[in-house]
């Protein structure tokens, strides 16, 4: 058997390839919206992809499942279970073949089983897979968004992300039993999850690539609970905020997935036309340098492990976006600019060098104070202390008299925080709350400033024991 797992840093997303050696034949599991990497891989392994498949609707990324079939002339199956309506339709629209609980599929001497597990959402599959060449045991499961190294996915995402007003329970206590039926699985199995560290889809993802069943039987907290409701409140409790672009993936997921955007426009005077007439400047550089200077109505979104997650909570998809980067990364411009298709940012101009500032007239050059985060809590009265960290976080301790916003949510509240100016933002280290400073800046908010150090910076100088604030 040959098996690839190929794996996305920045949405710390996992695809699987898995082919028979004597056939050559393949299939691509959970592929992105790009297909071009999952064609490249197959090129490299001398394979022909002729089954697509994943394991559910994403709500993180845009599928490649439709586009890749496609350009592979591969056959297409996606699951049938859930929600039959929804399920029927998304059938009829992509003229997939519907996979049950129980489905086989074959790719020369490699069989696969798809296993209906809800939880994570109603439609979910897990794959277990046999290479029949070795034995007829078999050897793993992808298991997608459905059980992690380390965590389960969350429960939550369908009411939080998709709008299905009390869902939450009810998904929770259909994970709790999915999670029950991997009891009868062997224990040696492997398992290939559909992310790791860093995803938003779930609360406490471990780093290693693939973990086995039986130790995620000893060690996954998920599987220590044995009572169904205490695993319902445990599961619910201190998920993270969803990145505000989730509910759009998981619409378009569902309803059809556009072809990836044109190439970036190369010419800078053309960019720089785009600029001065309002197109949306996503500043990459380090916070540090964007806080320092920048222009006006720019939005800090850093390179990093958590830029699309970042991006995908602050950006608006509808407009014109310009990158600008430091001069010795603009090589990595198209890379960027696909990553942001990956999650809907489909009108990505171009990329400019962040040098000479003054040369974007009439865009004014501007900069963002910064105070010690130890000063934070002698501001009560004098200004509006935001709280952009998460809730977990924000439960576990706090500063006294501040407002709690997660940056997912920001920009719905701007209309509010306009009319409680002065502001400083904080969250664990800085760098959430530098993103936030550039948002509220953004959004016409003239009198705001970044706590620099954050939440760690304010414990660690002795500052008074996290109090209740004013949560939201």
């Amino acid at each position: 058997m040959i098996f690839r797992r190929l794996y996305h840093d920045r949405l710390a997303q996992a695809s699987y390839l898995i082919a028979c050696e004597a056939t050559r034949k393949a299939i691509v599991i959970d592929p992105m919206r790009d297909p071009e990497p999952y064609l490249t891989a197959a090129e490299l392994e001398d394979v022909r992809i002729e089954l697509v498949t994943e394991t559910h609707v994403h709500a993180d990324f845009l599928s490649g499942a439709e586009a890749l079939a496609r350009q592979a002339g591969a056959e297409l199956r996606l699951s049938g279970e859930g929600d039959a309506d929804e399920s029927s339709a998304r059938l009829r629209r992509t003229g997939a073949t519907s996979l049950r609980d129980g489905s086989l599929l074959s790719v020369g001497r490699v069989r696969i089983e798809a296993r209906h597990t809800p939880g994570h959402t109603p439609e979910h599959l897990i794959f277990v897979v046999t290479d029949e060449a070795t034995s007829e045991l078999p050897v793993g499961i992808v298991s997608g968004d459905f059980l992690f190294a380390g965590d389960v996915g969350r429960p939550d995402l369908l009411e939080r992300a998709a709008g299905v007003t009390g869902s939450m329970e009810r998904s929770a206590v259909d994970l709790y039993r999915s999670l029950q039926s991997l009891r009868e699985l062997p224990e040696y199995l492997q398992v290939w999850p559909g992310h790791g560290a860093g995803s938003a889809c779930g609360k406490s993802l471990g780093a290693v690539p693939q973990s086995t069943l039986g130790y995620e039987l000893r060690a996954n907290w998920a599987f220590q609970i044995h009572d169904e409701q205490e695993f319902v409140r445990a599961v619910l409790t201190d998920q993270p905020e969803p990145p505000a672009y989730f509910a759009r993936m998981k619409q378009l997921n569902a309803h059809g997935v556009p072809p990836m955007p044109d190439a970036l426009h190369t010419e800078a005077s053309v960019l720089r036309d785009s600029v001065r007439r309002g197109a949306l400047l996503v500043d990459t550089r380090p916070a540090e340098a964007f806080l320092a200077l920048h222009l006006e109505g720019a939005i800090s979104v850093p390179l990093g492990r958590s830029f699309l997650t970042w991006a995908g909570s602050v950006l608006d998809a509808s407009r014109e976006l310009v990158l600008f980067m430091p001069p010795d990364e603009l090589h990595e411009a198209e890379t960027v600019a696909r990553d942001l298709a990956l999650i809907g940012y489909d009108r990505v101009l171009g990329a400019l060098p962040a040098i000479d500032l003054q040369s974007y007239a009439p865009r004014s050059v501007a900069s963002i104070p910064s105070i010690q985060a130890g000063e934070l809590a002698s501001l009560a009265g004098e200004a509006t202390v935001v709280d952009v960290r998460s809730a977990s976080e924000w439960s576990e301790g706090h500063i006294p008299g501040a407002v709690h916003v997660p940056l997912a949510q920001l920009t719905s509240h701007l209309s509010e925080l306009r009319g409680r100016q002065p502001i400083v933002t904080y969250c664990r280290s800085g760098a959430r709350s530098a993103v936030a400073a550039s948002v509220l800046r953004a959004g016409g908010i003239v009198d705001v400033s970044n706590a620099e150090g954050g939440f760690d910076e304010w414990s660690r100088t002795g500052a008074a024991a996290p109090a209740a604030g004013r949560g939201r």
